[in-house]
């Protein structure tokens, strides 16, 4: 808890804080504008270096996937 601070008289000041109530619709109504950590972090990054331009899909398959165990066992049937 925080410490109580002394007031001019000697006596504790009442903590601003006591009365307020916070319950979970004040809670979930509020907005978040920080970012995440790993948005902060590309941030840096590609400010040194701008990223390569990559597709959304690869041409290629998954490497193994095509020739993959269980889809030559489908296959052979």
């Amino acid at each position: 808890m925080a410490q109580e601070q002394p007031a001019g008289d000697g006596e504790a000041a009442p903590d601003p804080w006591d009365g307020v109530e916070l319950d979970e619709d004040f809670v979930r109504a509020a907005e978040t504008s920080e970012p995440s950590a790993r948005a902060r972090m590309l941030t840096a990054r590609w400010r040194a270096e701008r990223p390569e331009p990559q597709p959304w899909r690869a041409d290629k398959p998954p490497a193994g996937w095509f020739f993959s165990r269980s889809r030559r066992r489908r296959r052979k049937g």
